[in-house]
């Protein structure tokens, strides 16, 4: 770990959190993964090896403890680390307000994409009985273009093979667009209004859509106007 060589406690907080993937390791533990596979699907591009090497060292300053076994581990935050979510949500606010994603090809990853869905959704929105919702992505890359979200008795997984299930609604677009509907940047019924979103099967189903896809939490906090009585309530 780099050190800035300096006792003030900023300087002390940023050389841990501010390594390259950290404060995303942090951001995924918040969104509810606790396993190394859970972890991995937040950070796609992370090497295995610096996920482990990032974990370790969380886990060195006292920010996450680690449970169990080798091969069987769980990854959870300590009180420390649950300090952390004010932090968090204010850099995802701002990042939102002043340094939106211009949703290059660079910038865009079906499979982190349905990811996050899939742990966001609201199944409840939704009767209890099976629901499948397709997606299909033509300009992903090949094996990431169909996507189906399954939701049953309150419980949602996510498939990148066909389940074999009959499908209820499929949506149509491409990825690009259902990004920028993931991160506020455009609503999901305006986007089908103008032909960017198309939406097939059970049109009293496909009338939930927008309460089902609740998109991304930092997202959805907008503007850093919402977030002043967590950082003034740390502790």
């Amino acid at each position: 770990m780099y050190s800035y060589g300096q006792f003030c406690p900023l300087a002390q907080a940023t050389q841990l959190l501010c390594e390259r993937w950290t404060l995303i390791i942090v951001r995924e533990l918040f969104a509810g993964s606790t396993r190394f596979n859970q972890l991995k699907k937040g950070v796609p591009l992370m090497s295995p090896t610096l996920l482990s090497l990032r974990l370790k060292r969380l886990a060195e300053a006292g920010v996450i403890k680690i449970i169990g076994n080798k091969g069987n581990y769980t990854y959870s935050l300590t009180a420390a680390g649950l300090e952390l979510r004010p932090i968090v949500e204010l850099l995802g606010a701002w990042g939102h307000r002043w340094a939106p994603s211009s949703l290059n090809k660079g910038d865009l990853d079906a499979g982190l994409l349905m990811w996050d869905m899939r742990r966001t959704v609201d199944p409840a929105v939704f009767p209890s009985h099976r629901i499948v919702v397709q997606f299909e992505y033509p300009d992903a890359p090949r094996g990431e273009r169909d996507w189906w979200l399954v939701t049953e008795n309150g419980e949602v997984d996510l498939c990148l093979k066909n389940p074999g299930y009959d499908v209820d609604i499929v949506i149509k677009c491409s990825l690009k667009t259902m990004s920028a509907v993931w991160v506020c940047q455009q609503h999901f019924r305006d986007a089908v209004k103008k032909g960017d979103i198309k939406v097939l099967g059970d049109s009293k189903l496909a009338s939930k859509l927008q309460d089902w896809l609740r998109s991304s939490p930092l997202s959805k906090l907008g503007t850093l106007e919402k977030l002043p009585e967590l950082v003034w309530n740390i502790g």
